[in-house]
């Protein structure tokens, strides 16, 4: 079962960027749980994240492959990414757009880490 962080939790983030490549060639699914944890923000900001994939690890695809909701708050936000549709992704990686307004420092900052967890055959024996 493949297992990785796109980014390492409790990574604090201040500007646009991207997490660590991740190959999953080893991975025996094709459909995987990508976890988003917020554990600290400040009021006024937003965060946008988003996972890219890529054939080869160097050329990103311009369209997301799995887009997460701007999120303003701590929590938690799993959501699904299905490529089983998608054979030609070998690589994925994650990427952030951050956003501030308002009072206070003008610099954005959250305190993130993002899991990819593949999900095992057994649970998707009845997922078309």
């Amino acid at each position: 079962m493949l297992s990785a962080e796109l980014l390492t939790p409790k990574s604090v983030v201040t500007e646009k960027g991207d997490g660590q490549a991740v190959d999953l060639s080893q991975a025996a699914n094709r459909v995987f749980l990508v976890t988003l944890e917020i554990s600290e923000v400040v009021e006024q900001e937003s965060i946008e994240v988003t996972i890219l994939g890529s054939a080869d690890g160097t050329t990103w695809g311009a369209k997301a492959l799995l887009r997460f909701p701007q999120k303003f708050y701590r929590g938690e936000t799993p959501m699904l990414l299905d490529l089983r549709q998608q054979p030609d992704v070998k690589v994925i990686r994650a990427h952030w757009d951050l956003n501030r307004w308002g009072r206070g420092s003008e610099k954005p900052r959250f305190q993130v880490g993002i899991e990819l967890r593949e999900v095992p055959a057994e649970i998707l024996a009845g997922v078309k």
